[in-house]
């Protein structure tokens, strides 16, 4: 039985197993860090529950930009790999988008790497369209931190 539930703030460390296999090359400690840094903000986190066992998460921000009014964002979305291909993903999407619609969000948009194909086969099954780019460009000259934010996965 598969529970979906919002993961409250004081327990958003147990969604780090989950954020280590969406991002191998970051060190756990950077994960840790950014983790506990997004919990000062309106960042909120889903999970899906096999039982008492945490298996699918997605971060969730609701925002509000000049050409797409209110919305959601996943971020962070992944199921693990011994639960892929059952559901799991299209159950946790149906919620976000129900949860959105019940916060007053008009849309959902996201972020999905290019050669993320398998993902991206998923979005588009989910119904969002690729209607631009997302660009990153490093601050600092500091090659760790700039490897980091370059190999952080957003799906």
């Amino acid at each position: 039985m598969f529970t979906i539930e919002l993961i409250p703030a004081e327990r958003l460390d147990t969604v780090l197993p989950l954020l280590q296999l969406l991002n191998p090359n970051l060190h756990e400690d950077v994960i840790a860090e950014r983790l506990s840094d997004v919990r000062k903000t309106d960042y909120r986190c889903v999970g899906v529950f096999n039982d008492k066992k945490l298996i699918a998460i997605s971060g969730l921000w609701i925002l509000n930009k000049i050409y797409a009014g209110k919305h959601i964002e996943p971020d962070n979305v992944i199921v693990h790999p011994d639960y892929r291909s059952k559901g799991i993903g299209e159950l946790l999407l149906n919620w976000i988008h129900q949860y959105a619609t019940e916060q007053g969000c008009l849309t959902s948009e996201l972020n999905s790497r290019i050669s993320n194909d398998a993902g991206n086969k998923f979005w588009k099954k989910m119904g969002y369209e690729i209607v631009g780019y997302h660009f990153i460009k490093p601050l600092t000259t500091d090659i760790e931190t700039t490897n980091s934010c370059l190999a952080s996965s957003h799906s």
